[in-house]
C-alpha cells in the first residue's frame, strides 16, 4: 500500500480520482453535486469515518469503499458524512408569518379539520418542531385545524437527534418569548445548557428517513402542506425539477408547498403557482 498523499500542512489529503469518484457516488445516490472547490471540506468530514473504519488515509477509505466493495455496509455512514444539516428555529419567519396569518385562516374557514403536513429534508428538526408550534397554538388560540406533521431526511443521525428532541438552549433563542415558554422545556438541573421540546409537541411528529432522489414518496394519502426548503440549491436543475415534481405529486389540488428564499422554479414545468414569496399552491 502506498504512503498517503499528504497536505502541506501534514493532514491526509484526497487523491483527485478518488474525490471524483465519491462525488460521482453521492450525486446518483443523494443528487447532491460536489463540485471540487468542496474538496477540503469533503476531507474534513470523511477522517472521521477513516478512522472508525480503521483504514490508513482517505485514500485507502476511497479503495475499501469502491474496490473492495464496501459501499453496500457504508453507505449509511457515507451519506449521513457528506450530508449538509444547516437548520434554525424559525428559520425564514415570513413563511411562518404566512402560515399562521393567511394560510391557517383560510383552511379553517374552508372546514378543515385536521392538516398533514410534512417536512422534507427536516435536518435534526428545528423545522417540524417549528410548524408544531406555529399549528398548535394557532388551533388554542384561534381554534384552528388539527394536525399531524411527518418530518423526513436522508441522514440517520439527524433523525436520531430531531426524534429526541434536545437542543443547546442558544438554538431556541430565535423562538418567540411565549412560544418558547409553552413549548420548551429547561433541564431541572441548572448546569446543564440544554432544552427539550414539550412531550405533547414531539408526539405530534413523526420521523422517518426517506431519500428525495427516490422514484416516489410514500407518504400515504396527499398532503396538505409541504415545506422543502434550502435543500434544491444542492441539486442541479433537472434534479430540482424532477424533486418538485414528485412533491407535488404527494400534495392535494390547492395545497402549498414552501421552498427556500434563494430557491426558484421558474421555468419549470409544474402544477404549482406562486401565492407568495416562495410558497406555491398546486393547482
Amino acid at each position: 500500500m502506498s504512503a498517503p498523499a499528504r497536505a502541506p500542512g501534514g493532514e491526509d489529503v484526497l487523491a483527485r480520482r478518488d474525490f471524483d469518484r465519491i462525488a460521482r457516488y453521492i450525486y446518483d445516490e443523494a443528487g447532491i453535486r460536489l463540485p471540487p472547490a468542496k474538496m477540503t471540506m469533503i476531507e474534513g468530514r470523511l477522517r472521521r469515518r477513516v478512522r472508525a473504519t480503521r483504514r490508513a488515509s482517505l485514500n485507502d477509505y476511497c479503495a475499501w469503499l469502491f474496490d473492495a466493495n464496501h459501499l453496500v455496509d457504508e453507505k449509511e455512514h457515507l451519506l449521513n458524512a457528506v450530508t449538509t444539516n444547516k437548520t434554525d428555529f424559525f428559520r425564514e419567519p415570513k413563511h411562518f408569518d404566512y402560515l399562521e396569518d393567511t394560510a391557517l385562516p383560510m383552511l379553517r374557514d374552508e372546514g378543515y379539520k385536521r392538516l398533514r403536513v410534512w417536512s422534507a429534508a427536516c435536518s435534526t428538526g428545528a423545522e417540524p418542531y417549528t410548524l408544531a408550534m406555529v399549528l398548535d397554538n394557532f388551533a388554542r388560540e384561534r381554534g384552528g385545524p388539527d394536525f399531524g406533521i411527518l418530518a423526513t431526511d436522508l441522514d440517520t443521525e439527524v433523525l436520531a437527534t430531531a426524534r429526541r428532541g434536545v437542543y443547546a438552549s442558544a438554538m431556541v433563542e430565535p423562538v418567540p418569548a411565549k412560544l418558547r415558554s409553552r413549548y420548551v422545556l429547561r433541564s431541572r438541573d441548572r448546569q446543564r445548557d440544554d432544552v427539550r421540546i414539550v412531550p405533547e409537541l414531539r408526539s405530534a411528529v413523526g420521523f422517518a428517513r426517506m431519500n428525495l432522489m427516490d422514484e416516489s414518496y410514500p407518504v400515504g394519502d396527499p398532503m396538505d402542506i409541504i415545506f422543502c426548503r434550502n435543500v434544491l440549491i444542492y441539486f442541479d436543475k433537472p434534479t430540482q425539477q424532477a424533486v418538485v415534481r414528485r412533491l407535488a405529486n404527494c400534495l392535494r389540488p390547492g395545497g402549498l408547498m414552501f421552498l427556500g428564499h434563494s430557491e426558484s422554479i421558474a421555468g419549470f414545468d409544474l402544477p404549482l403557482t406562486a401565492v407568495a414569496n416562495t410558497v406555491f399552491k398546486r393547482t
